[in-house]
């Protein structure tokens, strides 16, 4: 460990070198790192057969670095983060459940309680046409049926022909 921190001190201005000639202007920690990162990688791969370490690490670094900045630029064209201003200008969507219930119950007047029953289990608590009629022991043709009418009525009274 105390040769690699030596090793560190040494090719800190290598590494500063780098990404001066990468132009890193932000998040220049990050990329000091990312060379220290690859400064032992280097330290850890090099075989003394192929060549000198200085060029090895050289290369090594630089294409590390590369890497990440090509990592970082591809996230950050792939991520939008709007102004603060888009988020004051823009409508909430939600809306409460009681609020949903009544414009519900003031289009089930015209329905039967069967009818009623379907819209209001499928819209209020997502069920499907097989669970209703599990949930009310009927049919699943009855409850098709319910439906139905249902839809009919409410078009009708939607002024939808």
């Amino acid at each position: 460990m105390e040769s690699f921190d030596r090793l560190a001190i040494q090719y800190e201005p290598v590494i500063e070198r780098i990404m001066y000639s990468l132009h890193i202007y932000k998040n220049r920690d990050e990329f000091r790192q990312d060379g220290l990162i690859a400064l032992w990688e280097a330290s850890k791969r090099f075989d003394p057969a192929k060549g000198n370490f200085p060029t090895y690490a050289y290369h090594y670094i630089k294409g590390y670095i590369l890497m990440e900045l090509t990592k970082e630029t591809t996230e950050s064209e792939r991520t939008f983060y709007p102004e603060n201003e888009f988020w004051d200008n823009t409508e909430s969507t939600y809306i409460e459940e009681p609020l949903v219930e009544d414009i519900l119950h003031q289009h089930c007047q015209t329905l039967t309680p069967n009818q009623r029953k379907w819209l209001l289990l499928t819209v209020l608590e997502g069920l499907s046409v097989s669970e209703i009629a599990e949930k009310e022991k009927v049919s699943v043709s009855a409850v098709k049926s319910w439906r139905k009418g249902a839809r009919d009525k409410l078009k009708l009274s939607m002024g939808h022909n």
